[in-house]
């Protein structure tokens, strides 16, 4: 019997209640072990950030990703922990809360009222999906908009940031997306955003310095309107694989469908690749291989022998049926089979030819992450969170957290028991540097009540060194970052 076939239970499940209803804040509110100890090395800030409002006046949001966002910080220091719980305070949360309703429209929704006065509201940035911390800021950050700086301490919303430096600013229109990449000797920082101008969809590429200013820019016509969520850096160069999904724009234009209900799976595509010099942002390669999807990509390096090849790590759907899987979440019931494996695929970077494409766990996996130390180069290992064995895989979320150790060529598992449920895993040094801590907020079902659990990286099977109760439970999230202490 295959995992998606576990299908009987008809009750919702221990997860649903935490993603269903709306968060608590909480402001600074020490945290103290109810296992282990924690450790004294552990020093600086664990930033999450994820969708924890999902419903205005008794009307639910269209998908997972149209959720109000709020940020979660958990400053650790010489033994001791703080943790604060805030929503990033967006001018669409200030209308609709002054409302009692939806007004705006989403990734999954269209706006409310007729179709003539959909444009009159733009879909509204919820800055739900993942954070940057800056030195003076921490920046939340969304698919479609600018960022919002947050006060790193206190979490209160500054505003919208257009990220002002010697190469420009965000123009008004070009997004700043969710997954930036930052290297770990320079500290330079990498992104992007798909901009939409008319029938036009152009790849926005920005390099920053680590204050986050922007340093240089440049832009790529892309075919049609894909879905592009994430990329890897790669030693020289920043790499893309452009899943084939096209948005229908003329039907979000004319107010007729939400962007999620505009876009088409169109295997007959394949999977596009682009490759960029990261130096100056100019295209390098453009390739292309067989149809799948993928949200997320792990991390990328280039060979040091003759041959040259780039190797990334990604996980991979056969197809995009993830998309709805992920919409249902927000009812607190999925019943759409979506489950992703981890694959590695070797290619020339200069050429953009694909030359092995191979899945190395056949186990559900999500949220691929590297150490920040990694980020580019070589790597030992792939953390990711996982459904256990035997887990329904499409009415559960992810039970788990696992390491693919390249080494071994297998996956090695924290089970963490029945009901609950880990979010994508952060791998963060020492402060002696001697070892790496992996840091993840667990909801745990049965206690209704989330934490932070604490793992030794090296040693995931020896189970969690510390856990912290938080003060309230916070909503399954995206993603989130970390700053040491002394960043």
């Amino acid at each position: 019997m295959t995992q998606n076939s576990l299908q009987t239970t008809p009750g919702p499940r221990a997860w649903a209640r935490n993603v269903t209803r709306p968060a608590q804040e909480f402001a600074a509110t020490a945290l103290h072990a109810r296992s282990g100890e924690l450790p004294d090395g552990l020093r600086g800030t664990l930033y999450r950030n994820g969708p924890a409002l999902l419903e205005r006046g008794g009307v639910r949001v269209g998908h997972w990703f149209d959720g109000d966002g709020a940020v979660l910080a958990v400053h650790f220091d010489r033994g001791t922990a703080t943790a604060t719980y805030r929503f990033v305070e967006t001018e669409g949360l200030h209308e609709e809360s002054e409302a009692g309703r939806l007004l705006y429209g989403g990734y999954g929704q269209k706006a409310p009222g007729p179709i003539w006065k959909q444009w009159e509201r733009p879909v509204k940035n919820t800055a739900n999906t993942s954070v940057l911390a800056l030195p003076d800021r921490v920046l939340a950050l969304w698919e479609g908009g600018w960022p919002h700086a947050l006060d790193p301490e206190t979490l209160a919303t500054v505003g919208l940031t257009d990220l002002a430096g010697p190469g420009g600013q965000l123009r008004a229109g070009n997004p700043y997306s969710a997954h930036p990449k930052r290297d770990p000797e320079t500290g330079d920082i990498y992104n992007f955003g798909v901009s939409i101008r008319g029938r036009k969809a152009l790849l926005v590429l920005y390099r920053s310095n680590r204050s986050g200013a922007l340093a240089a820019q440049s832009e790529y016509e892309l075919d049609g309107a894909p879905l592009i969520h994430d990329f890897v850096l790669a030693g020289p160069y920043l790499v893309f694989l452009v899943p084939p999904v096209r948005i229908d724009l003329l039907s979000v234009v004319l107010g007729l469908k939400s962007y999620s209900e505009a876009m088409r799976w169109r295997p007959e595509l394949g999977t596009g690749i682009l490759v960029f010099r990261r130096s100056d942002l100019t295209l390098v390669a453009r390739g292309a291989d067989e149809a799948w999807f993928q949200w997320h990509l792990g991390n990328g390096a280039v060979a040091t022998d003759r041959h040259g090849l780039l190797s990334l790590d990604f996980v991979r759907y056969e197809d995009f049926s993830t998309n709805r899987h992920l919409g249902e979440v927000a009812t607190g019931r999925t019943e759409t089979p979506a489950r992703g494996t981890l694959w590695r695929l070797r290619m020339n970077p200069t050429s953009a030819r694909v030359y092995e494409l191979e899945e190395l766990s056949d186990r559900s996996v999500e949220f691929p992450l590297v150490p920040t130390a990694n980020n580019g180069r070589s790597w030992p290992a792939t953390y990711l969170v996982a459904h256990r064995p035997g887990t329904d895989t499409t009415a559960e979320r992810y039970d788990a957290i696992a390491c693919f150790d390249y080494t071994e060529g297998a996956l090695i598992e924290a089970d963490l028991g029945d009901g609950r449920y880990p979010s994508e895993p952060m791998i963060v040094p020492d402060a002696d540097g001697t070892r790496q801590w992996l840091l993840s907020v667990v909801f745990d079902g049965n206690a209704d009540r989330s934490e932070v659990w604490i793992f030794d990286a090296g040693a995931l099977t020896a189970g969690p060194v510390c856990i912290l109760p938080l003060p309230a439970a916070v909503p399954l999230g995206f993603h989130g970052c970390w700053r040491a202490a002394h960043d």
